[in-house]
C-alpha cells in the first residue's frame, strides 16, 4: 500500500519549514512565486494529494486539532470539557474542523504527538488546560503546525497562550468577600499546581494587603496533589469566617466536608469559587463565582489559529479574558 505524502516529506526533500510547504500548496501570502511554483511541482511528483483543504463559501476549512490531558477528564463532565464543547461549536463559524484526542499521561511523559498530527494534517493545535513543560516544548519545536494554549502559559515557551484573568478575577472576589464583612479569609488552592491556581493565589493577597489584612500561612489551603487529583482537604485549627477557592469544584468538595463537620454554608462559613461551573448534583449549595466567558476565550482561540495559518507567522502573545462576579447563596453578609 502506497504511503500517503505528507507535507513534512516535502519540506524534508526542499529542505524548507513545513509552514513554507503548507502556505505555498493552499496560496496563502510570504511564499515567492518561483518558490511557490517549485514546492507545487515537488508535490506532484510525489503524488501529494491534499486533505482538510476543501473550499465551503470559498473559504479554505482548517482541520484544527484539540488536546486535553487526562487528569482533567474524570468521571463527570469537567470545566475544560466545557471548554472544548464551547470550541466545537464557533469551529464551524470559522470554517474550522475539530480533531480531539484526549492526551494520555503515557504519551505525555513519552513526548509523542497526538495521533491525529502523525496520521493526519492538520494546520492548527489548541491545548486546553496546563501539561507539562517538557511535552510543551516538544510542541513548540515542531513547525508543522501553529500552536494555541487555553487558560495557560509557561514561561520560556514561545507559543501563544489565552487566559482567563486568574489575578484580578480572584482579586474581585475577595473584595466581595470583604465588603461583606469578612476579615478572615483563607485561600484553598495548592500552590504551583498550576499556573491558574498561583495567579488566583496572588490575587487574594493582593485584596488582603490592600486591605490591611495580615496573610496567615495556615489559611492557605492544598487541595490536590501535583497531578491533580482534587480533594483530602485539611481544615485549619483556627476557622476563617469564609474561604476563596481557586475552583467550584474545589469549593463544593470544602462544602461537603464542612457539612460532614457540622458547618452550615453560608451561616456559619463563607465560600466562593472560580469558572462559575459545577456538574449538578455535587453540591447541595449554589457557589458564588467567578464567571470565565468562555465563549470570548474559545472564540480568541480559534481565530488566532486561523490568522497564523492566513499569515504563516505564529504568535508568541498572551490574551487575557476578563469575566464577572456572579453572586449565589454561598456568601452571608456579616
Amino acid at each position: 500500500m502506497k504511503k500517503n505524502v505528507r507535507l513534512a516529506d516535502i519540506a524534508e526533500k526542499l529542505q524548507v519549514s513545513v509552514v513554507t510547504v503548507s502556505n505555498a500548496l493552499s496560496g496563502q501570502k510570504g511564499v515567492s512565486e518561483e518558490l511557490r511554483l517549485k514546492i507545487r511541482q515537488v508535490a506532484a511528483e510525489m503524488g501529494y494529494q491534499a486533505r482538510g483543504t476543501g473550499e465551503t463559501s470559498g473559504k479554505k476549512v482548517l482541520n484544527v486539532g484539540v488536546i486535553i490531558s487526562e487528569k482533567y477528564l474524570g468521571d463527570y463532565p469537567s470545566y475544560y470539557w466545557k471548554v472544548y464543547q464551547e470550541l466545537s461549536l464557533i469551529a464551524g463559524i470559522h470554517n474550522c474542523v475539530i480533531l480531539f484526542e484526549v492526551l494520555r499521561h503515557e504519551r505525555e511523559r513519552a513526548r509523542e504527538l497526538p495521533l491525529f498530527a502523525t496520521e493526519q494534517q492538520i494546520q492548527g493545535l489548541i491545548v486546553i488546560g496546563e501539561i507539562g513543560r517538557p511535552y510543551l516544548e516538544m510542541l513548540a519545536s515542531h513547525q508543522e503546525f501553529f500552536v494555541v494554549l487555553v487558560d495557560f502559559m509557561k514561561q520560556g515557551i514561545p507559543l501563544h497562550s489565552i487566559m482567563a484573568d486568574n489575578y484580578y478575577g480572584m482579586y474581585k472576589m475577595v473584595n466581595y468577600l470583604i465588603d461583606q464583612g469578612h476579615q478572615k479569609i483563607a485561600y484553598v488552592g495548592t500552590l504551583k499546581a498550576s499556573n491558574s491556581i498561583t495567579d488566583r493565589y496572588f490575587g487574594y493577597r493582593k485584596a488582603l494587603l490592600e486591605n490591611d489584612i495580615q496573610p496567615r500561612e495556615d489559611w492557605v489551603l492544598d487541595d490536590r496533589t501535583m497531578e491533580g487529583q482534587i480533594g483530602n482537604i485539611k481544615l485549619p485549627q483556627e476557622m476563617p469566617t469564609a474561604f476563596a477557592c481557586n475552583c467550584d469544584l474545589t469549593a463544593s468538595e470544602l462544602v461537603n466536608l464542612l457539612e460532614s463537620r457540622g458547618y452550615q454554608v453560608p451561616e456559619d462559613i463563607s465560600i466562593v469559587g472560580f469558572d462559575n461551573y459545577l456538574y449538578e448534583g455535587l453540591c447541595d449549595v449554589k457557589i458564588t463565582s467567578y464567571e470565565v466567558d468562555i465563549k470570548e476565550m474559545v472564540r480568541c482561540a480559534i481565530k488566532t489559529v486561523v490568522a497564523m495559518v492566513e499569515y504563516g507567522t505564529a504568535r508568541t502573545d498572551m490574551r487575557l479574558v476578563s469575566g464577572r462576579v456572579v453572586m449565589k447563596e454561598s456568601v452571608r453578609q456579616i
